[in-house]
């Protein structure tokens, strides 16, 4: 580690979180060559700044989907702070801000710098979202996290709840939101191009080859590299020894720690769908799936949500396909009469047509059959395009519109497909009450819309 009087690799300021004086505050910020601005929190700074202003920034998780978003976002903007606990995976990062302070607790760089950041970035694996985001929007600043907003029902609901009570400008990463074409194709359908929607069929090629599922539980402890903070690593979630099988990648198929392909994708695949046909608060969800041990996502399964009547909207059903690589299934072929289905897509059966898209975004799509919409027009623009993914949060940051993945709205997303992941861990059909948030017919289920998280990491 290096030493704090080498200025270009300031030392990691690790201690117990929790409150610390003005005066510790200032001397422990000295020691790293950083500058406590007087008067209010970052918030109030923030919430002032001007369109050309340069936000603070933070980064909690700085590998990976992190390191991206530092691309988009640092040459308009001040990085000031980075945290992580895995110094190998974020080395290049730590390396292309070498003058700017580094933890590997955000807990502790939020209590300790949260007079200097205006904003965080929140790109940690799934089971640390809500904690990380929470924290930050108690304390006044904006959060970007990515998808899945949450690791579960609960979560999803206390992001909106807080991000309502602080209101904060936020956004959630699934940047496909942002295209043009997706939100053209929100307007296609709700100008009713295709007519009636009542059947949806979404799938995906995850796992397949990103990652291993349908596996049993490390048995063998290795030893924790000397370069990650593995306690930390594992936040909120159950007490687990180190093991490889977790990290840095396969995580996402392991129940304690990711929400699986549903999760890694559902906020992408199922986005355009969700926003076009008001698809919030399903009555009910069936599962099937392969041989499920609870701690490790099946191999594949197939997930159906069934959606009420909504104001002129008839009943609907939308099914979800993972795994098929592995063993699954995808949707019929015959249903888009010829065309190639893909490794993931989107197809909407309405009463006139059909709307598919082979883009895990919904920036590309068209209308089947083809022949029936050849001279088809778009009708004229509804909603407003975006500036750019990150910069729509950046211009909601500094005054602007609420991004459109903004949490009060990612939130009912998410809660939507960890639904999914609540039926596949119960094993059956489950029946919901959105408003009491709970299963109705199974009451071992309602365990699973939330967990008890370890001390010191609540929401």
């Amino acid at each position: 580690m290096a030493d704090e009087r080498t200025p270009e690799k300031p030392r990691l300021l690790q201690d117990t979180p929790g409150r610390i004086s003005r005066r510790e505050a200032v001397r422990n910020a000295t020691l790293a060559g950083i500058a406590i601005w007087p008067g209010g929190a970052g918030s109030a700074l923030a919430r002032s700044l001007s369109p050309n202003s340069r936000l603070n920034i933070a980064a909690i998780g700085c590998g990976g989907r992190g390191a991206l978003n530092l691309d988009a976002i640092a040459p308009s903007e001040n990085i000031v702070a980075l945290c992580d606990v895995d110094e190998a995976r974020a080395a290049k990062t730590f390396q292309r801000f070498a003058g700017v302070p580094r933890f590997h607790d955000f807990r502790v760089m939020l209590d300790r710098m949260h007079r200097e950041i205006d904003a965080v970035i929140v790109s940690t694996p799934d089971h640390c979202h809500a904690a990380a985001s929470i924290r930050a929007m108690k304390m006044g600043k904006h959060v970007y996290c990515e998808k899945p907003l949450t690791w579960s029902v609960h979560e999803a609901r206390r992001m909106r709840e807080v991000a309502a009570e602080t209101r904060v400008a936020t956004q959630m990463g699934n940047q496909g939101t942002a295209a043009d074409t997706f939100r053209n194709g929100i307007e296609v359908l709700r100008a009713g191009a295709v007519g009636t929607i009542r059947e949806a069929h979404i799938w995906t090629n995850r796992p397949g080859d990103w990652w291993k599922q349908g596996l049993q539980r490390p048995k063998e402890k290795p030893p924790v590299p000397s370069t990650l903070k593995w306690d930390l690593w594992l936040g909120p979630a159950p007490k687990r020894p180190y093991s490889p099988a977790y990290v840095p990648h396969d995580w996402r198929g392991w129940v304690d720690f990711g929400t699986g392909p549903l999760g890694d994708m559902g906020c992408h695949t199922i986005n355009q769908t969700f926003w076009a046909l008001n698809l919030e608060d399903p009555v009910s969800v069936d599962v099937e799936s392969s041989l499920f041990n609870g701690d490790s996502y099946p191999l594949w399964s197939v997930i159906r949500w069934n959606f009420s009547a909504r104001g002129d909207l008839p009943p609907l059903t939308l099914t979800w396909y993972d795994g098929w690589q592995t063993g699954g299934r995808r949707p019929p072929e015959d249903l888009l009469g010829g065309e190639p289905l893909g490794p993931s897509g989107v197809l909407l059966i309405g009463e006139k047509g059909k709307f598919f898209s082979d883009d895990d975004f919904g920036r590309r799509w068209s209308l089947l059959p083809k022949a029936r919409f050849r001279d088809y027009q778009p009708p004229e623009p509804q909603l407003p395009r975006s500036p750019g993914h990150h910069l729509e949060w950046l211009q909601a940051c500094k005054g602007g519109a609420p991004a459109m993945a903004s949490f009060d709205r990612a939130s009912r997303l998410t809660e939507v497909v960890l639904l999914g992941i609540v039926a596949l861990r119960a094993g059956g059909s489950i029946e919901w009450d959105a408003a009491g948030m709970r299963v109705t017919n199974n009451a071992r289920a309602n365990r699973f819309l939330r967990r008890d998280p370890r001390r010191g990491w609540d929401v």
